[in-house]
C-alpha cells in the first residue's frame, strides 16, 4: 500500500502524477524546490570547505503546469481577489491563423504540423475563467514557494562567507500566459508575456545595487559574460555577447537585437508590435501599408542577426 501511494503523490522527475491537480498532497519537505536548494547547498559548502572555485546552475522546474503546490502554498493567494487576464475583442483578426485557432473549441492546426512532431500551444486556449483564476492562484503559490529556497540559497551564501565574491544570475527560459490575449502556457506566441524574462544580477561592490537597466538581455549571453567575469577568455565559436560592462555600470548596452526562436515547425508568419503605442500588443502591423518600410529595414536586421548567430569560421586566416 505505501508503494501505491508514493507512486500517486509524486510521478519523476516532477511530482506531476495523474490526478492531482494544484493541491499536491505530499509534504514540503519533499518536494524538489527543497531538494534543489539542500542539494545546491551541500554542493557550495563541499566547493568552500575545499577552497574550490565554482559554477553552479540550480534549476527551479516551478512555476509551471500542471499547477500544483503542498500545503499551504495551494491556498495563499485567493482567486477572487486575482485579476484574470483575457484576449481583447478581435485583437487576433490581424494576426496568423494559428492565434485564431486558439479561440476555438475544436480547433483543427493539421495544416502547422509539417514534422508531425508535435507542437507546444497548438490546441483550444479556452479556459472557464473561475477555474483559470484558480490556477493563477495555485501558480503564484508555486513562485512563493520557489522563493523561499531560492532564499535559502542566498542566505548560504552569507553563511559561508562568499556572497562578497560570488557572481549571482537568477533568470527564467521563458515567460507564461494564463489569460493575456487568450492564450495559457506557452507556444509560438511571442508576445512580451512569454519572451520578458525576469533578469536579476547580483555582485557586491561590481553591479551597482538596486539599478534597473533597460538594455536588452538574453540567456546566451550568459556563458560568455560569466566568462569574462572570471578572467578566462571566450571562445570565438561560442554565440553571444559579453554582458559584464552593462552589468558593472561600465556601458549603457551591449547589443541593438535580440533574436527569439520557436522551432517547433517551419511555418513562418508575421507579427510587429508598437510596443509604445501599443504595449499591449493588440495591433499587428505586420500587413500595414504605412509601416511597410519599417518591416522591410527589421526583415532585413533578422537575416543579418541570423547569419551573425553562428561564427564565419576561417581556419587559414584565424588569427591573421
Amino acid at each position: 500500500m505505501a508503494a501505491q501511494i508514493g507512486a500517486t503523490t509524486f510521478a519523476p522527475p516532477t511530482g506531476n502524477a495523474r490526478g492531482q491537480h494544484r493541491k499536491w498532497p505530499i509534504p514540503e519537505e519533499y518536494h524538489y524546490d527543497t531538494w534543489i536548494a539542500e542539494r545546491t547547498n551541500a554542493l557550495m559548502e563541499s566547493y568552500q570547505q575545499n577552497g574550490e572555485n565554482f559554477f553552479l546552475w540550480a534549476s527551479f522546474f516551478d512555476p509551471h503546469p500542471k499547477y500544483l503546490v503542498p500545503e499551504p502554498w495551494d491556498t495563499m493567494y485567493d482567486p477572487d481577489a486575482l485579476t484574470v487576464p483575457s484576449v481583447t475583442e478581435g485583437e487576433h483578426d490581424n494576426n496568423p491563423p494559428h492565434f485564431q485557432l486558439t479561440q476555438q473549441q475544436k480547433p483543427d492546426f493539421s495544416a502547422w504540423r509539417e514534422s508531425g512532431k508535435g507542437v507546444h500551444g497548438f490546441n483550444s486556449h479556452l479556459r472557464d475563467r473561475d477555474e483559470l483564476a484558480k490556477d493563477i492562484a495555485v501558480y503564484y503559490g508555486m513562485v512563493s514557494l520557489m522563493d523561499k529556497y531560492i532564499g535559502k540559497i542566498l542566505a548560504k551564501l552569507d553563511e559561508l562567507g562568499l556572497a562578497e565574491n560570488t557572481l549571482v544570475v537568477f533568470t527564467s527560459d521563458h515567460g507564461h500566459f494564463y489569460g493575456q490575449h487568450g492564450l495559457v502556457a506557452k507556444g509560438a506566441f511571442h508576445y512580451e508575456d512569454v519572451i520578458r524574462v525576469p533578469f536579476i544580477v547580483r555582485h557586491p561592490g561590481v553591479v551597482p545595487a538596486g539599478k534597473q537597466s533597460e538594455a536588452l538581455q538574453t540567456l546566451v549571453d550568459l556563458a560568455p559574460s560569466f566568462l569574462s567575469a572570471t578572467g578566462i577568455d571566450t571562445p570565438r565559436s561560442m554565440t553571444g555577447v559579453n554582458q559584464m560592462p552593462v552589468w558593472s555600470g561600465q556601458a549603457e548596452q551591449a547589443r541593438d537585437h535580440i533574436i527569439v526562436e520557436n522551432h517547433h515547425e517551419p511555418t513562418t508568419y508575421g507579427e510587429l508590435f508598437d510596443l509604445k503605442e501599443d504595449p499591449g500588443e493588440v495591433n499587428n502591423l505586420w500587413n500595414s501599408a504605412e509601416h511597410a518600410a519599417l518591416k522591410a529595414d527589421l526583415v532585413m536586421k533578422l537575416l543579418f542577426a541570423e547569419m551573425g548567430k553562428e561564427p564565419l569560421w576561417m581556419p587559414r586566416t584565424s588569427g591573421a
